[in-house]
């Protein structure tokens, strides 16, 4: 059975470390239209920009996008998604952070096709290996994987710790991609912050707390999130790069 999917991209306008950063200049255009250019290229039936300010819908509707506007109240881009779909009719729904210009058409496919063929996954993410030494900053997320390929759990710390004299492991970055059943998304925005997600301000930990299991796929592919204005720098450069080498 084919599931309707719709990719969704939560833009809020005001992000505390680079506000306005949604709309700002990438090589040319706006970092939110190479967002939407990437997840219009993927298998989903639809894609959708949801925001809380009218400059992000008056610059996605100039590049030909579609957009709707959102409550500013939200406390998460999960939320807003899900005020975006609630009355669509859309069986899964990808979640495309605004700030991954660089994000592979590939990886989201891959998402949609897991969550196509898999009906027994209830949530999916995306998870890249990294060097212990590249992940100790608190801003890159950490998951752990069990050998089932679903989270164990995920932290800013670096985990899983590698004691003196215990055997390393793999360690892996998560990208802020996810896949939903949207039973399983109506459920998530219902439930209360959760005691972990309060601790680490990671969302997905509620899902985990209350028993919604997230599978993990793991990439070789290489991604830019953009939290601040150097790493708007380091994408331009990555795009200019690769623009050379076609």
């Amino acid at each position: 059975m084919n599931r309707k999917s719709i990719a969704v991209i939560p833009a809020r306008y005001g992000s505390t470390r680079f506000p306005g950063k949604v709309l700002a200049p990438l090589a040319g255009k706006p970092m939110i239209q190479w967002v939407y250019e990437k997840a219009v290229a993927t298998q989903v039936d639809e894609a959708l920009v949801a925001t809380d300010d009218i400059k992000v819908i008056e610059a996605v509707e100039a590049f030909g996008g579609n957009a709707v506007m959102t409550s500013p109240e939200h406390p998460s881009g999960t939320d807003r998604i899900w005020e975006a779909i609630a009355e669509l009719d859309y069986d899964i729904i990808i979640n495309v952070q605004g700030d991954e210009p660089l994000i592979p058409v590939s990886v989201i496919d891959e998402l949609i096709e897991l969550m196509q063929q898999t009906p027994t996954v209830e949530m999916a993410t995306v998870a890249v290996p990294r060097p212990r030494l590249e992940l100790n900053d608190p801003n890159k997320v950490k998951v752990v994987v069990g050998d089932n390929g679903r989270a164990l759990y995920f932290s800013r710390s670096m985990v899983p710790f590698l004691r003196e004299g215990g055997a390393d492991t793999p360690t892996y970055l998560h990208w802020g991609i996810y896949a939903y059943r949207k039973d399983i998304l109506q459920r998530f925005v219902t439930l209360p912050e959760s005691r972990l997600e309060q601790c680490e301000k990671l969302e997905q930990l509620r899902a985990l707390e209350n028993g919604i299991s997230i599978d993990v796929l793991l990439s070789n592919l290489e991604s830019i999130g953009v939290d601040t204005p150097e790493d708007l720098e380091l994408a331009e450069r990555k795009l200019q790069t690769d623009k050379m080498i076609a």
